[in-house]
C-alpha cells in the first residue's frame, strides 16, 4: 500500500462557486437591487467583462450572469468544469442546473473530495467575485462593498466550511481599496477561524499600492498576529502575454511568470524580513521556476550591490527568506517535482483545482502518486499532505 493510498490528500488551491444567495441573503433590503444576485437570461451576445466579449457558439443561450452595480459575469463552464469531458471544456455561458452540484453545494463537494481521496480543501473565489474580490474592489459604493466582502467572509466561515469537520478550509476576500479596512477584517475573522487571505500577485497592477511601497504592513502585521496566511493565486491581476493577439492557452502556459514576479517582489521589499511570522502562498505558480529565480535573485543581491535598491533592506540573501515563509502549488510539474529538494520539500503542496479545467480530479489520488513517485515516502507524505496541514493549521 502507498502512502497516498494511506493517508488522504489535502489540496491547497481549489475554488467554490458562489451561491446564488451569499449576498441576497446577508445585504441589507436597501442593496438587494444593486448587491450580487443571479439573473437567468437568454440572449446571444455576452457583455463585456475581464474575460473580454464572448460570442455563444450557435444561437441563443440561456445562462445565469451575476449582477452587480454594473457588472453582468455570466457563470461559466470553463471556472466549472468538472464532470465535463475535456474536449467540451470550452468557455461558455451556463446554468447552475447545468454544472456540478459540488461547485457551489457543501455536501456534494465533501463526496467528491471523498471519491477522489482528498481530505481537506482550501477554497478560492470563483469568476465572481474573481480570485481576488476585484469585481469589489472595483465597485463604486465602497459601503456597498465592504458589506460585500463582510457578507463573503462570514459565509465563508458560517456555511462553506462550518460543519465540514474541518476539511473545507476558510478562506477570505479584503476590502483590498483600504489598507486599515484589510487589517480590521484580519482583526475580526482571524478569531473566528480564518486561515488565509486571498491577495492580488501583483496588487499594482490592478491599481492598489505595489508591495514595495510599505502601504500593506498595516494588513501584514494583523495577518502576522492572528496566523493568518496571505495566498497569492494566479489570475489575480493582468498576466504576462507575448502579444495582445496570442491565443489563450499561450497566457495559461505563462501563469508562473506572475507567480515569479509576486515571490521577488516580496523577497525584494523585505516584507520577510520585517514580519518574520508572516506565511505566503502560491497558488496555481507550479515550482519548476522557483530555484533559477532564487538563484538569480542571490546574484543580483550580491553582484549587484552598488545600484540594485535590494541590498539595503535585505541582510542575508533573499533566497534565505524562502524556507521559512513562502509555499507554492503545483497542479501538473513532473519537471519541479523531480527537483524538489532544490526547492524545499517543505515548501510544496499539492492542489486539485477542483472545479477548473486543469483540475486531476476525480483521478486526484492516482494523480498524485504519480505526479511524487520520484521525492520518496517520506516526502512524498509531506507535499501531498502534511505541508498544508502544517501551513493552514489543521492540526
Amino acid at each position: 500500500m502507498t502512502i497516498v493510498e494511506k493517508a488522504w490528500l489535502v489540496s491547497a488551491d481549489d475554488h467554490v462557486t458562489a451561491p446564488r444567495n451569499v449576498w441576497t441573503d446577508r445585504l441589507p433590503n436597501k442593496y438587494k437591487e444593486i448587491g450580487p444576485r443571479v439573473v437567468r437570461e437568454t440572449t446571444a451576445v455576452n457583455p463585456k467583462n475581464h474575460l473580454g466579449e464572448l460570442v455563444f457558439d450557435s444561437g441563443e443561450k440561456t445562462a445565469d450572469f451575476w449582477c452587480y452595480e454594473d457588472v453582468k459575469m455570466p457563470l461559466m463552464k470553463g471556472e466549472n468544469a468538472v464532470g465535463f469531458e475535456i474536449d467540451e471544456r470550452d468557455s461558455v455561458p451556463m446554468t447552475y442546473d447545468e454544472i456540478r452540484l459540488g461547485c457551489y453545494d457543501q455536501s456534494a463537494r465533501l463526496a467528491d473530495m471523498d471519491s477522489a481521496g482528498v481530505e481537506a480543501s482550501l477554497c478560492f473565489p470563483n469568476f465572481f467575485p474573481r480570485f481576488a474580490g476585484q469585481y469589489f474592489v472595483d465597485g463604486k459604493d465602497k459601503e456597498l462593498a465592504l458589506l460585500c466582502v463582510q457578507a463573503y467572509n462570514d459565509w465563508m466561515l458560517e456555511e462553506w466550511c462550518a460543519g465540514s469537520n474541518g476539511r473545507l478550509v476558510p478562506l477570505g476576500i479584503l476590502p483590498a481599496w483600504d489598507v486599515a479596512l484589510c487589517a480590521a477584517e484580519a482583526d475580526r475573522v482571524g478569531p473566528l477561524g480564518m486561515r488565509a487571505f486571498t491577495f492580488s500577485e501583483a496588487p499594482a497592477r490592478i491599481g492598489l499600492p505595489s508591495i514595495a511601497s510599505g502601504t500593506w504592513d498595516p494588513f501584514f502585521a494583523a495577518c502576522e498576529a492572528n496566523q493568518i496566511v496571505v495566498a497569492m493565486h494566479i489570475g489575480s491581476a493582468p498576466g504576462f502575454s507575448p502579444s495582445a493577439d496570442t491565443p489563450p492557452g499561450t497566457q495559461s502556459a505563462l501563469l508562473a511568470c506572475s507567480s515569479a514576479a509576486a515571490l521577488l517582489d516580496w523577497l525584494s521589499a523585505g516584507v520577510f524580513e520585517r514580519f518574520k511570522g508572516l506565511k505566503a502562498l502560491l497558488a496555481e505558480s507550479n515550482i519548476g521556476w522557483i530555484p533559477y529565480f532564487l538563484e538569480r535573485m542571490d546574484h543580483v543581491w550580491e553582484h549587484n550591490r552598488a545600484w540594485n535598491g535590494i541590498w539595503h533592506v535585505l541582510p542575508n540573501p533573499p533566497s534565505s527568506y524562502f524556507p521559512d515563509h513562502v509555499y507554492a502549488t503545483f497542479f501538473d510539474d513532473e519537471y519541479g517535482l523531480k527537483h524538489a529538494e532544490e526547492i524545499g520539500v517543505d515548501n510544496i503542496l499539492f492542489e486539485m483545482d477542483y472545479p477548473h479545467g486543469d483540475t486531476n480530479w476525480p483521478d486526484s489520488r492516482n494523480f498524485a502518486e504519480k505526479m511524487t513517485a520520484s521525492v520518496g515516502p517520506e516526502n512524498q507524505k509531506k507535499i501531498l499532505r502534511d505541508n498544508a496541514r502544517k501551513l493552514l493549521r489543521l492540526d
